[in-house]
């Protein structure tokens, strides 16, 4: 497991008011590109400094190129600052090249339970897995470094093969059992392998976009992931995501657009 946090690797080094550089970790990466959820993380650690008010709310991004590990700069845009939220632009670069795009609202996460809701998912999970991952995770061959830095163990043996409903369920810590914060929430709704590995293997899955909703600080421990495929067609997917804390409240959620090559 990895001997670094979460908090070190997504660290930005503040250049000027609105300009960041940051060290790609090689570490959290799959087929030696950064996973996009982290790459979303850094931008939103880098506009919590610029931004009058503390946590993400809410976060999309475009991914217009696969960044390789190593410095970047990241460029960050007051667009609006109001009394109860701050909307920001974030722009990952490589040497001067756009990366990740994303637009970033800020404010003040509070603590009340839900007034009304409809449509979200139950968080019913069975027993987890006593070993991380398991065996059928690399099926494709794509090398998956951050596996040796999370803790990610499923409900059921990956190994058994597809179920068919598109939809992976699981336990996931971060590095040295590091809590969770809005910042690396942003991490979780895209640290689950594809959920399309229980429809049919599947090369590569890039984010093309990824937008997630913070909803609360989460409870200290792992949290409980759902992640599920909704429509695979015309070398696409959408994905959506929702992540409970200890407690068993919902604390983030996300949905995702990625290509695919089935096969």
């Amino acid at each position: 497991m990895s001997t670094t946090t979460f908090a070190a690797v997504s660290a930005v080094k503040q250049r000027s008011d609105t300009e960041f550089s940051v060290d790609l970790s090689p570490a959290w990466t799959i087929g030696g590109r950064p996973n996009g959820g982290y790459l979303l993380a850094t931008v939103a650690r880098a506009a919590t400094v610029v931004s009058g008010h503390p946590d993400v709310l809410a976060a999309s991004a475009h991914y217009l190129r696969s960044p390789e590990p190593g410095p970047a700069e990241i460029e960050v845009e007051v667009l609006r600052t109001g009394r109860s939220a701050t909307q920001l632009r974030g722009r990952l670069l490589k040497d001067g090249v756009p990366q990740v795009e994303a637009l970033l609202t800020l404010g003040v996460l509070g603590e009340a339970e839900p007034f009304w809701q409809d449509g979200v998912p139950r968080p019913e999970f069975g027993p987890f897995a006593d070993e991380p991952w398991g065996p059928a995770v690399l099926t494709s061959g794509i090398p998956i470094a951050i596996r040796d830095e999370i803790d990610v163990r499923f409900d059921r043996p990956l190994a058994d093969g597809p179920s068919g409903r598109g939809e992976l369920r699981a336990l996931l810590a971060l590095p040295g059992d590091e809590p969770f914060d809005p910042v690396s929430l942003l991490f979780a709704v895209d640290a689950l392998p594809p959920a399309t590995l229980d429809v049919a293997p599947s090369g590569w899955v890039p984010t093309l976009e990824l937008t997630a909703y913070v909803r609360a600080h989460p409870a200290p421990g792992p949290v409980r992931v759902l992640h599920r495929a909704h429509l695979i067609g015309d070398g696409r997917v959408d994905e959506s995501c929702h992540v409970w804390d200890s407690a068993g409240t919902l604390v983030a959620q996300g949905t995702q657009l990625a290509g695919i090559r089935i096969g």
